[in-house]
């Protein structure tokens, strides 16, 4: 499940995408709060010479906790790849303990771990700082259990293609066929069905919400899976297969899908027909919470006892937070692991679904997890089955996903042509760079030449405006106060660089993206990642984020943020001079005719409105920098007071609108309004009436959406 939190996203309140976010991984960022384009500079290079691993002197770490190292004996053992040197063990390891020390100091992670494999040998199993701040406890790669987000996706694609190789499920056919009929899909005015192939390509056209129940709390609050996909449905924004947009829901339900076709709870399922399999003894889709009857089993106590607990960084130091709970949704993100049987999983990855003699999944799914099942946009990275595309210094391509929850992220990446696989995970809300960033961070440090300044043919300042501007992802709720939040950070944008490239800004990031040979195709000039364009008519109309699960699509005019900025501060402005007139009005200035009493009356009325909207705002943005607050306490009191306040003030407007021909029309000269007035009458009601039109717009005014 990945939720993408940032800075912006604190100040804004609102998630990630959530951003059980596109997902994060070594190209990019996406299970929460928003599927936006990596800003985390990541590794990259170009095409090496040869694969021989270049060694280096031990890197002098900071101080730290001292790590937890825990040698293993390899699950099976495959010769190396002709041409691939293997990596050094004694070098590797000093290179990914400067690593993480320094993340750990600069990002103010409480704990991390780690494993690296090659070649069906574990030749890197590590943790470091603590799983338990409270409890003393140091991460132990063979025992502590981390959270893994939306890396719990690809155990649910891999069930998902053993049902397709069994026949019982078939990627063309319409979700709705193996679904019970109260979770089918509705049509919504949509002509086509969602196929089983439109879910794990993410293209189903659904909507992306997550505040406010994407995770719980409170464990009374977590309902069974068919209860959560019946009482959450998404609005189904486009024709499925047009775009991308990563979508939890959609992967729930494929789990229900699973679990309806198998006849059991998909934890169970999953289980046995994975997890067990494999030999994952440290690996559930369960939690840590309570027995119910209408829930799944829980963790087992001896599991939940080597839970990491997640962390909060704040000005006072680390906070250890409650549990997340996301069994609710669990095939999108529910999944516990430690470092030694995610080591295991990408072995099994690796090894084409076979592992100690014993076959998980097919050759057949092996290589539809290595090939892109959907592209965007020639040049785009893609979705292969489920599994991300992932671009690698290189010029390699791997396969994998990331992960986040609130507290905890982590990244999985298998480059099959190095034999390599890489996991990572952190405990802690500010780290989410060392996941993004350490397996490129290996690649290119053992498999690829040093930097060198990119070549490349700068941008005309006429080729650059035709790409500038302000792109809204298309990962995010389209109506409602979810929507409204998301149209405030789901913005990037587009300028023309000095360099001749492009800067991109997003969670108030910027990256440089420079021209490559081919047309509106542009690649990071501090990793590997691809972005593409698109055009209609001419001008680029939207632009591919290098994760392949989000579009993010040129916004007009009335959705820019400049305009939304404007617009409150003359409505603010008009309010306050509104009410100030109320005060300062000299005696002969108030005389009025009863129908101008009414309107003054009226306007009067929607300015205390308007500024007590505005009021509510502030304070919920005041608020916002604790995120739990926002995704659990979902709807907010003060976005709602705000929301509904806007909403009486709009009415109010509209019959204020209606009676300037009144008050203009007035009456004896000595009983009405001066001309000076009526014209400040006039343009006060024009402010509140646009202020007005761009908030519905915006969708603030949906007090009832939530």
């Amino acid at each position: 499940m990945t939720l993408r939190l940032s800075s912006k996203v604190a100040r804004c309140a609102a998630v990630v995408g959530i951003w059980l976010g596109g997902a994060s991984s070594a190209t990019s960022q996406g299970t929460a709060p928003t599927a936006p384009i990596s800003t985390a500079p990541r590794a990259s290079a170009p095409a090496p010479a040869t694969t021989t691993p270049r060694t280096a002197p031990p890197v002098r770490a900071t101080r730290q906790l001292a790590p937890a190292a825990a040698p293993a004996a390899p699950p099976s053992v495959a010769p190396a790849l002709p041409g691939v040197m293997p990596l050094p063990a004694p070098e590797l390891e000093a290179f990914v303990d400067g690593f993480v020390r320094r993340s750990m100091n600069q990002d103010h992670i409480a704990g991390v771990t780690v494993s690296v494999v090659q070649n069906g040998q574990v030749v890197l199993k590590k943790g470091y700082g603590v799983a338990s701040l409270s409890g003393g406890r140091r991460v132990d790669p063979d025992r502590t259990l981390f959270r893994i987000g939306s890396i719990s996706k690809t155990f649910t694609w891999i069930a998902l293609q053993n049902e397709i190789d069994a026949g019982r499920i078939r990627p063309d056919t319409p979700i709705n066929v193996y679904l019970p009929e109260k979770l089918q899909v509705r049509d919504q005015g949509k002509k086509n069905p969602v196929r089983v192939r439109d879910l794990y390509n993410h293209t189903p056209g659904f909507e992306d919400r997550a505040l406010g129940q994407l995770f719980e709390r409170d464990e009374r609050r977590i309902r069974p899976l068919d209860v959560y996909l019946r009482q959450e449905r998404p609005n189904r924004v486009r024709e499925p297969g047009v775009l991308p947009a990563y979508s939890n829901y959609g992967v729930a339900l494929v789990g229900a899908a699973l679990a309806n076709t198998g006849a059991k709870p998909f934890e169970d399922l999953i289980a046995e027909r994975v997890i067990v399999p494999a030999g994952l003894t440290r690996t559930t889709f369960r939690e840590p919470r309570a027995w119910r009857d209408d829930l799944p089993a829980p963790m087992a106590p001896a599991l939940a006892a080597d839970m990491a607990e997640g962390y909060r960084w704040t000005p006072l130091g680390l906070q250890a937070q409650p549990v997340e709970f996301i069994g609710q949704i669990a095939p999108a993100g529910s999944a516990s692991s430690t470092a030694a049987d995610m080591a295991r999983y990408m072995t099994l990855l690796l090894n084409g679904g076979t592992i100690d003699g014993r076959t998980v999944f097919s050759a057949r799914a092996a290589q539809a997890f290595r090939t892109p099942s959907y592209r965007p946009a020639a040049g785009a990275a893609g979705l292969n089955s489920g599994f991300q595309d992932i671009a690698l210094p290189g010029n390699r391509r791997g396969f994998g996903h990331a992960g986040a929850t609130l507290w905890f992220h982590s990244n999985m990446v298998i480059a099959p042509d190095l034999g390599l696989g890489v996991f990572v995970s952190v405990n802690t809300d500010t780290g989410q760079s060392l996941p993004a960033t350490l397996p490129s961070a290996i690649v290119e440090r053992f498999y690829a030449p040093a930097k060198a300044v990119p070549a490349f043919t700068p941008l005309a300042a006429e080729a650059a405006a035709v790409y500038e501007g302000d792109y809204l992802t298309d990962r995010r709720a389209y109506g409602g106060l979810e929507g409204f939040v998301n149209r405030l950070i789901g913005v990037a944008k587009v300028r023309a660089s000095a360099q001749g490239g492009l800067a991109i800004t997003t969670d108030g990031q910027t990256r440089l993206w420079l021209p490559t040979d081919r047309e509106d195709v542009f690649k990071a000039a501090d990793s590997a990642d691809m972005l593409v364009f698109q055009r209609q008519d001419g001008a680029a109309a939207r632009f591919f984020a290098p994760s392949g699960v989000a579009a993010y699509e040129r916004v007009g005019p009335l959705f820019k943020q400049g305009v939304l900025a404007g617009m409150t501060l003359l409505a603010a402005l008009a309010s306050i001079a509104t009410l100030a007139g109320v005060f300062v009005r000299s005696r002969r200035d108030t005389r009025q005719t009863t129908s101008q009493a009414r309107a003054s009356l009226l306007q009067t009325t929607q300015a205390v409105l308007w500024l007590t909207a505005i009021a509510c705002v502030g304070a919920f943005a005041l608020g916002s920098g604790d995120v739990a607050a926002v995704v659990f306490g979902w709807p907010s009191g003060w976005l709602l007071t705000a929301s509904a306040c806007a909403f009486i003030a709009t009415l109010l407007t509209l019959l204020t609108l209606a009676m300037v021909p009144v008050v203009w029309r007035g009456g004896r000269r000595v009983d009405s309004w001066n001309d000076l007035r009526k014209l400040c009458f006039t343009v006060t009601a024009l402010i509140f009436i646009g202020f007005s039109v761009v908030l519905a717009a915006w969708g603030f005014l949906e007090f009832w959406n939530t």
